[in-house]
């Protein structure tokens, strides 16, 4: 009984009666090829996996600088038309990091709702809201208008044609010894103009969209 426990026991495929097994072997050959195999296919998925899970995880702990930026005395901005200023979003990256907005004053008749109640200034970005293109306001049709896919937005923009999926973002604003002053951390807005942490575009907050894309961790308020 003990000479069958230690046989069985043993760590060689040829003690342990396995067909095909070569004296000095201790794992078979079918053993070796499967695991192998199994070896290099974790090591496929995860050359595949690792990256994408990286791309899709590497928002959420993105940090960025934000500012308050001078974008001009208060006399230069009036309440019934857009101005647009140039500012840095990310610093250090040359023109790169710069972007437009346009900024009006704040005006009582329309400017109504949040967020603009809080505001001097409403400051809105050129960051279309379906898949980033730059918008431009068009005076005379009192419409920001993207030239990408034709997406056209109204004053306050709120979508009014095309695949936008929401209005276009904005920018906090404030006044200082008589300079307007913008912070360039964006924030988004649904079709009520209620105010949302920053998405991306193409991400909707209306209705449902507003749990199917939760806000960033790492998007900072003023």
């Amino acid at each position: 009984m003990s000479d069958k426990r230690a046989q069985h026991k043993s760590k060689y495929t040829l003690d342990r009666g396995i067909p095909g097994a070569f004296e000095g072997e201790t794992i078979t050959r079918r053993r070796l090829m499967t695991g192998t195999a199994n070896a290099a296919g974790a090591v496929a998925v995860a050359a595949f996996a690792l990256p994408a899970l990286g791309f899709a995880l590497g928002p959420i702990f993105e940090t960025q600088p934000h500012s308050w930026q001078d974008i001009g005395p208060v006399d230069a901005f009036n309440p019934n038309n857009y101005v647009p200023v140039v500012v840095t979003i990310t610093p250090g990256v040359s023109e790169i990091g710069k972007t437009t907005a346009y900024v009006r004053q704040k005006n009582p008749a329309i400017d109504t709702d949040r967020p603009d109640r809080d505001t001097p200034y409403i400051a809105i970005s050129t960051r279309c809201a379906h898949v980033g293109c730059p918008v431009r306001w068009v005076d005379a049709a009192e419409r920001f208008v993207c030239p990408c896919h034709g997406g056209v937005y109204d004053l306050l923009g709120r979508r009014v044609s095309g695949p936008p999926v929401r209005p276009l973002d904005r920018f906090p604003t404030r006044v200082r010894a008589g300079r307007v002053q913008l912070y360039t951390a964006r924030f988004s807005v649904n079709s009520q103009l209620r105010r949302f942490s920053p998405r991306d575009p193409g991400e909707p907050l209306d209705g449902i969209g507003q749990y199917l894309y939760p806000s960033r961790p790492s998007a900072r308020k003023p």
